[in-house]
């Protein structure tokens, strides 16, 4: 942590810049407890409105054009906080979990289990997780690392769903 990072952001940072309130998604990211896991749990009803508005085309669209807009948010805010990776920078898992919601089977099970696998994945940072987030900093990496927790969640439900069929 630098000398001059903010360890953890409040309501006027949040609003002192658009890529701010991007990258702390919508103010999820201040909570106080698991920011990660809230802003996670914000995707459900992003991905449900989404999905009753528009053609899965075009949330899939949606979800590439949320990550294009996470990468200099997540730069930026990380810069501003000192923390390139900060903890309440939550917009990568929500886009991430939104691109796991969109292979995801329909039903309370399934979500529950998309839910539990993805923070697991980005939680324990299997390969090449881990390195990513090591070595790639800035608003990709921040970015990148849980749309590949976001992929092996995808893989990992597509293992099982075809196991209980």
């Amino acid at each position: 942590m630098s000398a001059n990072a903010i360890p953890r952001p409040g309501v006027g940072f949040l609003l002192s810049h658009p890529a701010h309130f991007i990258a702390l998604g919508f103010g999820t990211g201040l909570s106080p407890f698991a920011p990660g896991t809230v802003g996670t749990l914000l995707a459900f009803p992003l991905y449900a409105v989404l999905a009753y508005w528009f053609a899965p085309v075009w949330v899939g669209a949606a979800i590439a054009a949320f990550f294009l807009i996470g990468i200099p948010a997540c730069g930026r805010t990380g810069r501003d906080l000192g923390i390139a990776d900060h903890g309440g920078m939550n917009w990568d898992e929500i886009v991430a979990f939104l691109g796991v919601l969109v292979f995801t089977p329909a039903g309370l099970a399934w979500q529950a289990a998309a839910f539990v696998g993805f923070r697991f994945f980005d939680i324990a940072k299997p390969p090449p997780i881990r390195s990513i987030d090591r070595s790639m900093k800035g608003g990709l990496g921040v970015m990148l690392d849980d749309m590949v927790a976001g992929f092996y969640t995808v893989l990992a439900i597509a293992v099982a769903k075809r196991l209980l069929a």
